[in-house]
């Protein structure tokens, strides 16, 4: 089994606990409350599995295309990128405003992937089981968040960044679970193409990827994924 998908210091299973328990990470020695460490006991913190990410910025900026899918593989090729984990929850958001931004959106990119990151991170591993809101899905509601500058006392931006999020969680939603990261990244950034343009009149292109990941994951879905190879 491939480390991308376990533990990333022993390649382990993972499990999930019933309730958080301190959990100190095996990489810094942070100590944090966690649903999640290996079977062998090891935790490791979203900020080492992280590190490296802030890369995604030159990546996103050097992109010139209006279609988020070919820049979303990019990242997930990237070595800061596991098979499973809370990159993902800032990946979707920063693929969407740059092919948003190259599709003509108004937006201050740098500025953008920036917000992109600082709230991206704050979604945790585990979301989508534990909160019930899928962090890809979340991911795409902040793009539209921070591409209409939206507020909590927001009219209409507030609306249509909540709308995109309900779209973007019905899409994985309907697919069922267990959940994989990549899929269900891939089925955000399609719906909040097709939101994209029907609701800020801004056309980026989406193409339908084939997934080159499905051999790294246990769970995946099979021929029951629309991604499948």
């Amino acid at each position: 089994m491939s480390f991308a998908e376990n533990c990333l210091i022993c390649g382990a299973p993972l499990e999930y606990l019933a309730r958080d328990e301190v959990m100190t990470c095996a990489l810094c020695g942070k100590h944090e409350p966690s649903k999640t460490r290996c079977t062998a006991g090891h935790y490791v913190c979203s900020q080492c599995h992280t590190q490296g990410m802030d890369a995604l910025t030159a990546l996103c900026l050097a992109y010139e295309g209006r279609d988020p899918i070919p820049l979303l593989l990019q990242l997930m090729a990237q070595p800061w990128c596991h098979m499973h984990g809370p990159e993902h929850h800032v990946m979707v958001g920063a693929a969407l405003l740059t092919a948003y931004h190259n599709a003509g959106g108004a937006l201050d990119l740098p500025s953008a992937l920036a917000e992109m990151l600082r709230r991206g991170r704050q979604v945790p591993g585990g979301a989508c089981g534990f909160w019930g809101a899928c962090g890809a899905g979340v991911s795409a509601g902040m793009f539209v968040s921070i591409a209409t500058a939206a507020t909590p006392l927001s009219a209409e931006s507030w609306g249509l960044a909540n709308t995109m999020t309900s779209r973007a969680l019905a899409a994985i939603g309907s697919h069922g679970g267990p959940r994989c990261c990549k899929r269900d990244s891939f089925l955000a950034v399609q719906a909040a193409a097709e939101f994209c343009r029907e609701q800020l009149g801004v056309a980026m292109d989406c193409s339908t990827p084939v997934c080159p990941h499905s051999h790294r994951n246990a769970q995946c879905l099979q021929e029951n994924c629309p991604f499948h190879p």
